[in-house]
């Protein structure tokens, strides 16, 4: 009797186990290498700042002279404790010295930024807090702002306040989850 002849040289390569097998690796890392590519150009590249480089031209010379006056003028952000979309939330920035007394300022901006999509960032002015309720009688007290703002979307938003004073910026950032309603 004959024995069938099987030898490793008669049987097609595309059916050996390790041909099948590295055939599916190359089409997972060209599949999964596609995906990617078409993420990256169908998203929002997280840009926020259309100036940017205007901003960075002169960045050294920005930061030695915010350094010198930080050292002189203390920014504390106080975000509500729980903030709901679609519902007002209430900031406050309170600007003060190295020894406590509150400090003027001549512009403070609440800038809203949401990193997974610009089209919805936005900013707004923050007003001085006055002593006590609002009678329109008392001084306003210098150093304390607030501003009262709706985010429309939840889930997570970086709030950067910048306050200018003497012709320069100073930023402070917060990072904040809006919660749904």
């Amino acid at each position: 009797m004959n024995a069938p002849n099987h030898s490793p040289a008669s049987r097609p390569a595309w059916k050996n186990p390790w041909v099948i097998g590295w055939v599916l690796i190359i089409v997972v890392i060209v599949s999964v290498n596609m995906v990617m590519i078409y993420l990256a150009s169908s998203t929002s590249p997280g840009l926020v700042v259309e100036d940017y480089y205007e901003r960075g031209r002169n960045y050294e010379k920005t930061v030695l002279t915010r350094q010198a006056l930080e050292e002189k003028l203390f920014l504390q952000v106080e975000p509500p404790p729980e903030i709901r979309q679609g519902e007002p939330a209430k900031f406050h920035l309170t600007s003060t010295d190295s020894t406590g007394h509150p400090i003027p300022v001549d512009a403070v901006t609440l800038h809203a930024y949401r990193p997974s999509d610009c089209a919805y960032d936005f900013s707004t002015l923050m007003d001085k807090v006055r002593k006590g309720k609002a009678t329109g009688v008392e001084p306003p007290l210098s150093g304390r702002y607030a501003a009262e703002v709706i985010f429309p979307l939840k889930g997570v938003w970086d709030i950067i306040i910048a306050a200018e004073r003497e012709g320069v910026e100073h930023n402070v950032a917060r990072r904040i989850t809006v919660i749904s309603e």
